[in-house]
């Protein structure tokens, strides 16, 4: 196994240990081969990370090996990397990484970074978002074609509310929605908006979409993971390789492709050539930034006329304002 090479990027040397450690057992792919395909996708998965405090999921031996979160930025920082102080729920902060060129990648590849997790904000203002990050999760019993159904009602609703989202593959089962937003509301805005969207869609397909913080009152749905949006919650980033045998990315995609593809579709080899041939499909995201003002209004009418109320938050979060309980409804009724 070869020590060390230097990969030079935009002027800057980039070192990479082991280059030939196996990472993806079953498809032979090594850190090498990851490193290659991060510079093959640069300005996609650039665009989904400039300026923003990201978690880099690290798998050191591979995606069969030990993993973790790595949420603080880690000794040996390069002077030109730059970083932005996060708040987490408990009120402890921390400095991230913020990765702006491609170098920033390699070097988080050589620490065997093979997932980023970037926050909905950036550098400069970490209290508003500016991304609502739509979630639709396959439950047992569904699959990546329920959620694509539940993906185009979900257009719709948008549109209807003058909002426009980007779809991605979430590199497994599921499917993520993204829509730029104007970074002039907080957190507790942006999850309580993805909530109204989430309670809308169970109306239009009811037995088919749920919103059920719960995995026992889930049935065979969609869920609509609206605490996605809490604070210090994070989804892959386009063009991040998820630790799967298949070795798939979270992919962006057209509207018109979503029936005629498959999340198997895209992975370390194919996505490449994808990207020399389409470029990123979600490069114009940037150019939109709309408003939360008409799904925070359909939240308010939902709990005026369906007398609903806010929904569960993450176990590491601190109690809530207007929270409900959270304990597991099947342990309420034995007490």
């Amino acid at each position: 196994m070869a020590g060390a090479v230097e990969l030079e990027v935009d002027g800057r040397a980039v070192r990479l240990s082991n280059p030939d450690k196996l990472y993806f057992p079953e498809r032979g792919f090594t850190k090498r081969d990851i490193a290659e395909y991060y510079l093959a996708v640069a300005p996609g998965i650039l665009r989904g990370l400039r300026d923003r405090p990201t978690t880099l999921q690290r798998f050191p031996d591979g995606i069969t090996g030990e993993w973790f979160y790595q949420k603080r930025a880690p000794k040996g920082l390069p002077e030109w990397l730059p970083t932005a102080r996060i708040a987490f729920p408990s009120g402890r902060t921390a400095d991230e990484i913020c990765p702006n060129e491609q170098a920033a990648v390699l070097w988080a590849v050589n620490l065997g970074c093979l997932t980023f997790h970037p926050w909905p904000v950036r550098r400069a203002d970490t209290e508003h978002p500016d991304e609502l990050r739509i979630d639709l999760d396959p439950q047992p019993g569904t699959d990546f074609r329920d959620a694509v159904k539940v993906a185009h009602e979900l257009r719709e609703v948008l549109a209807e509310h003058g909002l426009r989202g980007w779809p991605k593959t979430s590199g497994g089962r599921g499917l993520h929605v993204y829509v730029p937003v104007e970074p002039r509301w907080t957190f507790t805005d942006g999850r309580h908006a993805v909530i109204a969207l989430g309670r809308e869609l169970e109306r239009r397909m009811p037995g088919k979409v749920t919103t059920a913080w719960w995995k026992e009152e889930r049935g065979e749905r969609i869920f609509v993971d609206y605490n996605q949006m809490a604070r210090d919650r994070t989804i892959a980033s386009a063009y991040s390789l998820r630790a799967r045998p298949e070795a798939t990315a979270s992919t962006p995609l057209r509207w018109e492709e979503l029936d005629d593809v498959v999340p198997a579709d895209f992975d370390l080899r194919t996505v490449p050539a994808r990207f020399a041939e389409l470029g990123d499909v979600h490069a114009d995201l940037e150019k939109h930034a709309f408003g939360l003002d008409t799904l925070l209004e359909l939240g308010e009418r939902q709990a005026r006329d369906d007398g609903v109320s806010d929904l569960p938050y993450p176990p590491d979060h601190p109690k809530m304002a207007g929270e409900p309980t959270r304990v597991q409804p099947s342990r309420a009724r034995k007490h």
